[in-house]
């Protein structure tokens, strides 16, 4: 795996200084290589957050992702010919995942018939008070990518023409998208992300 299961990395973690010409090349390297390997996008996602000053444990990880590339080269996406080119997006995202900031990171993924065509993980911009939260925002982001793909494949004469299933595993986001009468929960989380109501009104996405 690119990572120890449940890693958890700080800026301020006690090892010596590594070399950060060194760490900022090899983590370049690696964001130019998630445009075609999504299984080390929240590795790289979490390494690039330590660029200004990484550490040996830092760059002990990043090694360990080299490590997990040399032995999966033969991995990649594959593309059918001839398959439903249906939209279907998977969501996700830890709670305060990040030790500095207490900050979720969020994920999403959006395969077309047989192969994942869009990914995205990054840190969420304020800090989610509960889990329901953070999977809501996650949603939030997923749900953005989702209309903006259904507008693209409509000018490529892919029009979609059932809402886009959205695969979220948390159960109090999927009721905050469907009951617009739960306020007196949910008056923590910030107005801009319950356009997903909207966007499930107007049968463009289905939680």
């Amino acid at each position: 795996t690119p990572l120890i299961v449940n890693e958890k990395l700080s800026k301020e973690d006690g090892s010596k200084e590594a070399e950060a010409s060194c760490y900022r090349s090899l983590v370049g390297s690696l964001l130019y290589l998630t445009a075609t390997r999504p299984d080390i996008m929240y590795a790289t996602s979490l390494l690039s957050r330590f660029m200004r000053s990484p550490s040996q444990i830092h760059f002990g990880v990043a090694k360990r992702v080299l490590r997990y590339i040399q032995g999966t080269l033969d991995y990649g996406i594959f593309y059918e010919k001839f398959v439903d080119a249906k939209l279907l997006g998977f969501c996700d995202s830890d709670w305060a995942g990040c030790i500095d900031d207490m900050r979720s990171t969020s994920g999403y993924a959006f395969s077309l018939g047989s192969g994942v065509i869009s990914w995205s993980c990054k840190k969420q911009q304020t800090v989610a008070q509960s889990f329901a939260e953070a999977e809501y925002i996650s949603v939030s982001l997923a749900t953005s990518q989702a209309i903006w793909l259904r507008r693209i494949l409509d000018d490529f004469d892919e029009k979609q023409g059932e809402a886009t299933p959205i695969m979220c595993d948390n159960k109090s986001a999927f009721a905050m998208a469907k009951n617009p009468v739960y306020h007196s929960r949910t008056k923590h989380i910030a107005i801009k992300h319950h356009f997903i109501r909207e966007a499930v009104e107007d049968d463009e996405i289905q939680i």
